[in-house]
């Protein structure tokens, strides 16, 4: 990639999406092409097509995706697989049409089994049943690594998936139900301290073990992995495997988390944990040894990226 080609975000409004056009404008990328949901509905096929034959992006940064946490998920399963499925096949179609260098397609670490053998390899995909409670989300989400590997292997195009862990920072979405469990503990520990609560109550039983991602490091590994080179990036991965998993390699309960959480946000009441609220899987960590193999490693560490997420949280008009 050079300054003067034109990088299209999809989704430049999202977590990731967003920390990516960052980076690329403190970088000097002056042709960073960003359209909202009102000016370009990405599930519609037409339309889509008719942007890339006017627009003619060099690169393509596919973030864009209807996400949520298990609440949502659990809620809302049509609306999850639909528009990513609609969202991605028009985005990855078009891309071909069109003559796109090359396309990177933002996943999820839900695409793998539920069972799988931890930290979880690349390798794990198609290996087993899915979590029930984001089913939809990850069927859409395999669709689309697989919608890429197959355009590679039918007419030679360089598209790319990478698969982060779980994320949170800056414009993370803070919905009391739809959020994920970093923004949805934040709101809430904020909202308790504030309000002088004796308790804050979490979900699940606060056994479970997550792997947390600030969003402005996945930003970083998500351009790392664009700018490889076709040669150096096929010498590690292959055609009908061709994802990269983002991650730290570290797991933490949720109930440490909340504990760290609770110290950031100066919280001093108790946590009760609501055991009739889902866990999810017991465990979820993936395997970054390909990633780190590469030459990339993550550079923010958790409590760090708490701190400043809950900084840019309080001027988001909280207080």
């Amino acid at each position: 990639m050079n300054l003067n080609d034109k990088v299209y975000i999809a989704g430049h409004k999202g977590l990731v999406g967003s920390a990516i056009h960052r980076q690329l404008k403190a970088r000097g990328f002056s042709n960073c092409i960003m359209l909202s949901h009102k000016e370009l509905d990405l599930t519609n096929q037409s339309k889509v097509n008719d942007f890339f034959r006017e627009i003619k992006p060099d690169f393509v940064i596919l973030a864009a995706a209807k996400v949520g946490g298990i609440f949502a998920n659990k809620t809302y399963p049509v609306d999850f697989i639909y528009q990513n499925i609609m969202i991605q096949a028009n985005i990855i179609n078009a891309a071909f049409e069109h003559n796109v260098k090359r396309l990177l397609f933002l996943g999820s670490s839900c695409i793998y089994p539920r069972d799988a053998h931890q930290p979880i390899e690349e390798a794990a995909l198609l290996s087993g049943f899915l979590e029930p409670t984001n089913e939809p989300y990850a069927i859409a989400k395999i669709a689309g690594i697989k919608m890429c590997e197959s355009y590679n292997l039918q007419y030679g195009t360089d598209f790319r998936s990478v698969m982060p862990t779980n994320l949170y920072g800056i414009n993370d979405n803070f919905h009391p139900e739809n959020s994920h469990v970093i923004a949805g503990l934040m709101q809430r520990f904020h909202k308790a301290k504030l309000n002088d609560d004796k308790e804050v109550k979490v979900w699940g039983s606060g056994k479970a073990e997550r792997e947390f991602l600030y969003v402005d490091d996945m930003a970083e590994a998500s351009l790392f992995l664009l700018e490889l080179d076709k040669v150096s990036y096929q010498a590690k991965t292959n055609a009908g495997l061709s994802h990269v998993n983002v991650g730290t390699g570290e797991s933490i309960s949720i109930n440490k988390l909340a504990e760290i959480m609770k110290e950031i946000i100066g919280y001093e009441g108790k946590l009760i944990f609501d055991n009739t609220m889902p866990d999810g899987v017991s465990k979820k960590l993936l395997n970054v040894s390909k990633l780190k193999s590469f030459g990339w490693n993550f550079n923010v560490s958790l409590k760090e990226g708490l701190r400043l997420t809950y900084e840019w949280y309080r001027t988001q008009n909280h207080d």
